[in-house]
């Protein structure tokens, strides 16, 4: 029986990865979210990693509220680079994979071109410095593991899909950036490839995005006509929007290493949000 460690377990990857592996009867999942563990204390880590003897370590966990960062940034270093770091020894000290998911706020988000895992990284705020540093972490503290970078990420869970579509509710029209694009990715695709590269040697950096691009604005327009919502869609300026941290304008990632590497491959996001609201539509 392969036992795995899943941190974060109750946000929308930490259910994917659940659903994704639940048939399988040769695992068995160590569900953790902050109540069960924190991933900030090494003891505590070091404590369950020694108990359990993973076979891997499945880190979900992270300080997301990229605003929240910008201010709350010793915080975001604790979970998003120290909890990794913790992590990354446990996993080392007990032989277990690790697997950890990072994000597209590690660029700068100007590029003009995919990004690919081996392009210069420069993050422009606390959440992205944050994450990048906890891949650092990893890298130097853990001896098997897989970083997997993602962007857009929808789910079972609190997510832009779902605020999108309460705002149709009660609004004839909505404003949405329209100057971000990226590849809005389903945590289900996400779980099929962490599923894909869970019993392989096959360790390094991969990009794991659903293929395709939009603007949020874009995006939007596509939630509400595949769940029959007449409500407008105004594109506005990320200067207009006026967030508190900054958002990369570009946040195209390729999915290079996997598609060198695996025979696994993302679907299209059209596909992607289309499976996820009929399933979601039908609750």
């Amino acid at each position: 029986m392969k036992k795995i460690i899943v941190t974060g377990c109750n946000g929308q990857l930490g259910h994917a990865i659940n659903l994704e592996l639940q048939g399988n009867p040769e695992i068995e999942f160590v569900n953790t979210d902050v109540a069960e563990l924190d991933i900030t204390n090494i003891d505590k880590v070091m404590e369950l990693a020694k108990a359990v003897r993973p076979y891997a370590i499945i880190n979900c966990a992270a300080h997301t509220a990229v605003d929240a960062c910008e201010t709350d940034v010793d915080n975001a270093y604790r979970i998003n680079a120290i909890g990794p770091r913790n992590l990354s020894i446990a996993a080392r000290e007990t032989g277990a994979k690790l697997i950890h998911i990072s994000t597209d706020y590690v660029f700068d988000g100007k590029g003009t071109r995919p990004y690919l895992e081996f392009d210069k990284t420069d993050p422009q705020g606390v959440y992205g410095a944050s994450k990048l540093a906890g891949e650092n972490m990893v890298r130097d503290f853990a001896d098997r593991y897989f970083i997997l970078r993602t962007a857009w990420l929808y789910g079972d869970g609190k997510n832009f899909v779902k605020t999108m579509l309460r705002l149709s509710q009660t609004n004839d029209k909505v404003r949405v950036v329209h100057d971000q694009v990226g590849s809005p990715t389903s945590t289900k695709e996400l779980a099929g490839a962490i599923a894909c590269l869970l019993f392989t040697e096959n360790y390094g950096l991969f990009h794991a995005t659903c293929e395709g691009d939009c603007s949020w604005a874009d995006f939007t327009r596509e939630i509400f006509r595949l769940a029959g919502r007449g409500t407008q869609v105004e594109g506005i300026t990320t200067e207009e929007f006026g967030a508190k941290a900054p958002r990369p304008a570009y946040s195209i990632l390729e999915n290079y290493m996997l598609k060198l590497t695996t025979d696994y491959m993302f679907a299209d996001w059209h596909d992607a949000i289309e499976e996820y609201l009929k399933n979601e539509l039908s609750k």
